[in-house]
């Protein structure tokens, strides 16, 4: 008798799942998507990973590896002007690729002139956003074998040590800037246009925003217009035709 009770407890369990199992199903077809329509109203949408008007493919790094043209001019537009840089890739190959990658998606685009300590250099390269200064921070490049010195109108990625090159330029002010060469620093382009605007950029803070890189990197545009309201910055980079240069300024 016992075995008998506990093999109509197990049958009897089996009904009511199969049952509550029939069930669902019914309710399922009785309303098709609504439980799925349901879901979907109240689910908030993920975030965005892209900032508003970025292009996409500067989340990675790894593939914007297009090489570069043997020459090529870049025209700054700032919140003083413009001017204009032309690249000669045989200066620095590596460097050239990396800079004309990063100018061809429009990563300059909104950076400020951060660093500007006049006889010396104006520097830049952090973007405004931190989602990409997060994909940038490591993406570091080879170093080139220094072909040119770093004279007047010179322009140079920034670095902290043997290939360690990523998005930061820096354009030398001065031909007293020969000792830079020795320390690696591979020219890769000159401004050929334009100096006269680059000698005017804000230089009020020295390298006061430049001692505070980590803060500018995960902050972007929103710690230094708080902190460093006169900086001045470049509306867009864009690559354009090479023309005949025209004289030194």
């Amino acid at each position: 008798m016992r075995g008998s009770g506990n093999n109509f407890g197990k049958c009897g369990a089996r009904s009511v799942v199969a049952f509550g199992i029939v069930m669902c199903l019914a309710l399922a077809v009785s309303a098709p998507g609504a439980w799925a329509q349901e879901k979907k109203e109240g689910a908030p949408k993920p975030p965005s990973l892209v900032p508003e008007g970025v292009d996409p493919a500067l989340l990675k790094p790894g593939l914007l590896r297009e090489k570069a043209p043997e020459t090529f001019d870049v025209k700054f537009t700032t919140t003083k002007g413009e001017f204009t840089v032309r690249v000669t890739r045989a200066w620095a190959p590596i460097g050239a690729d990396r800079f004309y990658n990063l100018v061809k998606k429009g990563y300059y685009d909104g950076c400020s002139l951060f660093r500007v300590l006049p006889g010396f250099v104006v520097q830049f390269g952090i973007n405004g956003h931190p989602t990409l200064n997060r994909a940038w921070m490591n993406a570091r490049i080879q170093d080139d074998p220094v072909k040119q010195s770093n004279k007047r109108g010179y322009v140079t990625y920034a670095m902290g040590g043997p290939n360690t090159r990523t998005t930061q330029i820096f354009i030398n002010l001065s031909d007293r800037n020969a000792q830079l060469d020795s320390q690696g620093f591979a020219p890769f382009g000159e401004v050929i246009e334009g100096m006269s605007v680059v000698e005017t950029f804000y230089s009020g803070y020295g390298g006061a925003a430049s001692d505070r890189q980590p803060e500018i990197q995960a902050q972007g545009s929103a710690f230094l217009k708080k902190n460093f309201p006169k900086l001045d910055s470049i509306t867009t980079a864009k690559i354009v035709e090479a023309a005949a240069a025209p004289a030194k300024q």
